[in-house]
């Protein structure tokens, strides 16, 4: 993993993912390796030759660059688009919560991680009138964990943050994304992590940006599902759907549904 310190000219950009009108990114690229990440496009603007995975830029003046930034603007903030804010090299630079620190109390932020280290932040987060935070659930499965998301939390270290913040008194949510196809299992999804959460996300799998890495992990580790992937369709997902549907009133629980293949998932 190579690690690189520099400095940004400008951190607050402004964003079109769903729910949110600026992003900060004060990691780039992410130690968590996860396979399937599409952030991995960041990689073709990159001088140097890494692979996703293999690096981050840590933009040691973030915190400097958020309190000036941030003075003056209004609407919702997310923590991060390309990256994870709470990737274990948190654990040395804390530029997360110095970032936090130094933002705009009145702005509404949300946060989502695959890492249990977002409780360490509770006493931050209490500085927001309006915040969200949320922990991606891919899997309660470990050895879908393992294969997928090698560096990230555990699954049971993740459900653990998501009750004690929602015990500590905040709006959380889990991000069940990208599903999996045959090996995301919704229900006990819903049945598990949907005491801890005020909702849950649902995105469609996007093979686009690591096809041969997803197909690589599928075969070496669940080769009886190479077809499946191979023959993934439209229809599958809009069983997915109907499925996501019917859980949603069977557990009581509000569900968003942003997939990409049947058009739910919109960039206004």
């Amino acid at each position: 993993m190579k690690i690189y310190e520099i400095k940004a000219k400008r951190i607050i950009q402004p964003t079109k993912i769903p729910g949110a009108d600026w992003v900060i990114n004060h990691y780039s690229g992410c130690n968590h390796g996860c396979v399937y990440c599409y952030a991995r496009f960041i990689c073709r603007w990159r001088k140097k030759r890494e692979k996703w995975g293999e690096f981050v830029d840590v933009k040691i003046n973030a915190p400097e660059l958020v309190a000036r930034e941030s003075r003056n603007k209004k609407g919702r903030v997310i923590l991060c688009s390309v990256s994870d804010p709470y990737q274990p090299i948190e654990r040395k630079y804390r530029l997360t919560r110095k970032v936090l620190q130094n933002l705009n109390s009145e702005l509404a932020v949300s946060i989502l991680t695959k890492s249990s280290l977002i409780i360490d932040d509770i006493d931050v987060f209490r500085r927001f009138k309006k915040i969200e935070l949320g922990l991606t659930i891919t899997t309660l499965n470990e050895k879908v964990r393992q294969a997928f998301e090698p560096f990230s939390s555990s699954a049971s270290q993740r459900l653990q943050a998501l009750r004690e913040l929602k015990k500590a008194g905040f709006y959380t949510y889990a991000f069940v994304g990208p599903i999996l196809p045959y090996l995301t299992e919704l229900e006990e999804i819903f049945r598990e992590v949907g005491p801890y959460v005020d909702i849950l996300m649902f995105e469609d799998l996007n093979m686009s940006p690591a096809r041969a890495d997803i197909m690589k992990v599928v075969a070496d580790h669940f080769p009886h599902l190479v077809e499946r992937y191979r023959s993934l369709s439209v229809e599958f997902w809009e069983r997915k759907v109907e499925e996501i549907e019917e859980l949603s009133v069977k557990y009581h629980q509000k569900v968003k549904i942003y997939f990409k293949h049947t058009g739910t998932l919109r960039f206004s």
